[in-house]
């Protein structure tokens, strides 16, 4: 039976020509467990958010939308939840349980039921030992947990979510993965949801839903979706086993998981089998970022977030740093670009304290950061103006504006965002925008938090190349990360950051091969064939017995 349905659906943007959404038409079944993907900026947040009229953008819509037979307008707004992307954009309250009872408070549930909803739901999802938290101390996998939780205590007949998983590290984004399949399996609930980490959602979904450039271009199960999709640039984000079975061109069903991934080796490419090469190590380069010794916490009383902290990074690598949610990471970004200051311990950029850096000048032409709300550096009406803004600040004269904001938005293919306003950009849209104004600062040391938040795999694979263009030029990258698989494929090398300090500095191949958890899907299918094998390339090149 069908739950909801769209007819023929557009909407455009005020002062925009292009349609966001442009004709769309499906229908979700009820219990079912639907994929919306798509390149970023195809219009996947604008649909979602059309199907919640509490959340409908200003602008021109056509088409119809129905949900139980019913116009949208007449449906209740408990019977449609919402999960953002931004865990602190939803949380309105101050403490765990008063967020859980907000909504029940609002439309009029007395006060007995509040009370055994919440304790229910609570318990569900196994957040009671954070019942009286302030929601400003929970990580963000708690807080996006939190966010569920305090939809689903409204009893939702819908759920939409908008890349949930998009902070969260491998592990608590697996787990809250599993609690969507769990309430779409237990209690019948209808799950749509819009995601670019398809790794864990391709094998539980029953239908993917595939967006380009506005419009609905496929609608069919996950395996179908492979085999339509193949060729595709969309496709480079697809499941491992899914890219490793495209490259080899195999005839036969399309394998979703490790499991099958392996299943597949082992039957075709039995007797295959090779190493990949360490990298290149970049030791003889100069040392440009070095600290020793550090120690810092918040306050005086509270527990210590960076403990005997060293790290030594070199001219020309990217950096990369992985870990749990709520672990320091961003501590740690901040504390080395001079925004947090230790208590104890040396932090050294370009062989001088960061003491000795009078005024802003160490954030001119010699360290930029850019952290994980990439909404934040924009200040104007339009990214051109925020652009030019920051140029003036650095004294470029203006009639050379232009021209390097237009090579640089050419390079990373934002030209056709210039005119809009920040606020009006997707997710993966503010992400690319942000790092280009942290560009055109020319830094020579790049700290990102996050920076593959939001992007298409094609935009991320971009995104690493432009990197790398950057590091061969001289220039040096630290950066936070989640995404494990950009980090195997372009950094120079990674460490895992725990207890307060970075452990396993080594490089990619090094790092991720002898991990079961923080480590790549194709390095688990392709563990007993292949030695430090990490990417889906590298598995279907010795698998064809290249290099």
């Amino acid at each position: 039976m069908e739950l909801l349905r769209t007819d023929k659906l557009g909407f455009t943007y005020p002062n925009q020509k292009e349609k966001a959404v442009d004709g769309v038409s499906f229908a979700l079944e009820k219990g079912s467990f639907s994929l919306l993907i798509g390149e970023s900026g195809c219009g996947k947040t604008t649909l979602l958010r059309l199907l919640k009229n509490e959340l409908s953008p200003h602008g021109e819509k056509e088409g119809d939308i129905f949900f139980l037979d019913k116009p949208l307008s007449e449906t209740a707004a408990s019977d449609i939840g919402f999960v953002s992307q931004e865990p602190d954009e939803q949380i309105v309250t101050d403490k765990v349980w008063h967020e859980l009872a907000f909504g029940l408070e609002n439309i009029g549930i007395d006060r007995e039921q509040i009370r055994l909803r919440v304790a229910e739901t609570a318990s569900y999802f196994g957040i009671q030992n954070l019942y009286h938290r302030n929601t400003d101390e929970l990580s963000g996998g708690q807080k996006q947990l939190l966010n569920l939780a305090s939809v689903m205590v409204m009893q939702p007949k819908l759920l939409l979510l908008d890349e949930p998983t998009s902070q969260l590290d491998p592990i608590t984004a697996a787990d809250f993965i599993s609690t969507l399949k769990k309430l779409n399996i237990e209690l019948g609930l209808t799950v749509l949801l819009v995601e670019h980490r398809l790794e864990e959602l391709f094998p539980i979904a029953d239908e993917v839903l595939v967006m380009e450039k506005g419009r609905l271009i496929l609608s069919g199960t996950p395996k179908a979706a492979c085999g339509e999709m193949k060729g595709r640039r969309l496709f480079a984000g697809f499941p491992s086993a899914a890219r490793i079975w495209n490259g080899l061109d195999v005839p036969c069903d399309c394998p979703l998981t490790v499991r099958e991934g392996r299943d597949f080796l082992d039957k075709y490419f039995p007797a295959a089998a090779g190493r990949i090469s360490d990298k290149p190590d970049c030791a003889d380069t100069e040392t440009v970022l070095e600290a020793s010794g550090l120690w810092f916490r918040y306050e005086k009383n509270s527990p210590d977030i960076i403990r005997d902290f060293s790290i030594s990074v070199r001219k020309g690598e990217i950096f990369s740093v992985l870990g749990g949610n709520g672990c320091g990471k961003t501590t740690m970004l901040n504390v080395l670009s001079g925004l947090d200051r230790p208590y104890k311990g040396k932090c050294r950029v370009f062989g001088k304290k960061i003491s000795e850096y009078k005024g802003n000048s160490l954030y001119r032409r010699t360290l930029a950061m850019l952290s994980q709300n990439p909404k934040s550096v924009f200040i104007k009406d339009t990214v051109r103006e925020d652009f030019s803004d920051i140029l003036s600040a650095l004294e470029v004269p203006e009639d050379e504006h232009d021209e390097r904001i237009n090579a640089l938005a050419g390079r990373f293919g934002i030209t056709g965002l210039l005119e809009k306003h920040p606020l009006d950009l997707s997710g993966g849209e503010t992400q690319k925008c942000a790092v280009v104004k942290l560009l055109l600062t020319e830094p020579g040391i790049i700290l990102l938090d996050e920076p593959t938040k939001g992007l298409d795999a094609y935009s991320k694979k971009k995104f690493g190349l432009f990197l790398r263009e950057l590091t061969d030029s001289g220039k040096t990258v630290i950066t936070v990360t989640h995404d494990i698989e950009f980090a195997a494929e372009f950094s120079d090398r990674c460490a895992l950051f725990f207890d307060g300090k970075l452990l396993s500095v080594g490089a990619p191949n090094k790092f991720f091969s002898g991990n079961n958890y923080y480590t790549t899907a194709a390095c688990r299918i392709a563990r007993g064939h292949f030695e430090n094998a990490m990417l889906c390339d590298e598995v279907t090149a010795l698998c064809k017995g290249t290099d």
